[in-house]
């Protein structure tokens, strides 16, 4: 299942005040740079700042992953790539221990999310709430692939008892233009999308996708002030 995000930013100072401003978040320094977003005390997200300027401004999507090197053998096996890692994150504070080993991989349609092993750090310690993450959808050009894809690698996330409370699949261009790559998007948990996309707009995001409305809730999506997109869902 989902268990963490990050988004890769140029100024994670600006993403701060953007974030912390929007959802109420708190942060703290985690190592190398990065921030940890934390709401009412519990770690939600991470702020990196990118380590070359060429790469996209993006939030990515982690998935638990209980054997990181099993998981991405079965990711090669059904067409899918590994982008980078496995590498080990760490360690977390005072303890030597690694935070956790992570890995980032691509669909065969190209949309990319993480893999985490955890080690001290095992994901969110809040999430399902405003301010928080609440869902995340693919968009894929071809939905039955992605099905038989994402049933390889998470089947319980798919198919098991209580599936999918985290995680969707839509074809794109049922809300964006057809060119659009596939890919991940992150959803917040907001009690109101038309005033959430108010402070957006007044921080320097942008609306990206209008409101409309799905079967998990109405949703919109914006783009915070870096260019990173990101979708609000009030339930």
């Amino acid at each position: 299942m989902p268990c963490w995000i990050e988004v890769q930013l140029s100024d994670v100072e600006a993403g701060r005040r953007f974030y912390g401003e929007l959802f109420g978040w708190s942060f703290e320094p985690a190592r190398e740079g990065v921030l940890w977003a934390s709401r009412k005390g519990a770690s939600v997200a991470a702020l990196a700042p990118k380590g070359d300027g060429r790469m996209p401004t993006v939030w990515t999507v982690y998935f638990a992953a209980p054997d990181l090197g099993a998981l991405l053998g079965r990711i090669r096996g059904s067409g899918g790539q590994v982008i980078t890692g496995p590498s080990p994150v760490g360690p977390g504070s005072g303890t030597g221990r690694p935070l956790g080993v992570m890995a980032l991989a691509a669909d065969p349609e190209g949309a990319v999310f993480g893999l985490w092993q955890a080690g001290t750090h095992a994901g969110f310690a809040r999430r399902h709430e405003p301010g928080t993450f609440t869902w995340a959808e693919l968009y894929t050009r071809d939905t039955g692939a992605a099905n038989d894809f994402y049933a390889h690698l998470f089947h319980d996330a798919l198919f098991g008892p209580g599936a999918a409370p985290d995680f969707g699949r839509a074809a794109v261009d049922e809300v964006f233009p057809p060119e659009m790559p596939p890919h991940f998007l992150v959803h917040f948990g907001v009690a109101d999308v038309a005033k959430a996309l108010a402070t957006v707009h007044r921080l320097g995001g942008r609306t990206q996708v209008n409101p409309f409305t799905t079967s998990y809730g109405t949703v919109a999506v914006a783009t915070d002030n870096q260019g990173a997109s990101f979708a609000l869902l009030e339930r």
